[in-house]
């Protein structure tokens, strides 16, 4: 597979389309089960309270797999990611209930760079908080 947008079709500014991501205490356990991480503060309500936590959250590594979504979807190949890095702000806390949690996020062209590559800053809030910071992809385009 190869980018499917062209380095010359895209100008510093340019907007992806946001996304909405969904969580619920379901997700977690798959992503859990997936990924081999069991820690207790990603199901277990009481466990997470007792350590200081609001409620159950997401795994970090979960929440910024999301938000690079809207990276990977825009440019048609996940290949195409040359680098990728965030800081965990704040965490998605997963209320145990019918709605869950919701993922926003929502990216930006910062930079063109050599070698048919931008810089894409990425937004991803959650119940109206930052959850990622400094969260950049380099991506090769066409």
């Amino acid at each position: 597979m190869t980018a499917k947008i062209a380095y010359d079709d895209v100008e510093v500014g340019t907007e992806l389309p946001a996304q909405s991501f969904p969580v619920t205490r379901a997700t977690l356990v798959q992503y859990a089960g997936a990924s081999g991480d069991f820690n207790p503060i990603h199901w277990n309500e009481k466990f997470a309270k007792e350590v200081g936590l609001p409620d159950v959250i997401a795994h970090g590594m979960f929440t910024m797999a999301e938000a690079i979504r809207v990276v990977t979807d825009w440019v048609g190949d996940p290949g195409a990611v040359v680098e990728y890095g965030v800081r965990f702000t704040k965490p998605v806390v997963v209320p145990n209930d019918d709605k869950g949690a919701v993922i926003e996020v929502s990216g930006k062209v910062a930079a063109k760079l050599d070698d048919n590559t931008v810089r894409v800053d990425l937004t991803a809030t959650s119940d109206g908080q930052k959850v990622l910071g400094m969260s950049r992809a380099v991506v090769r385009l066409a």
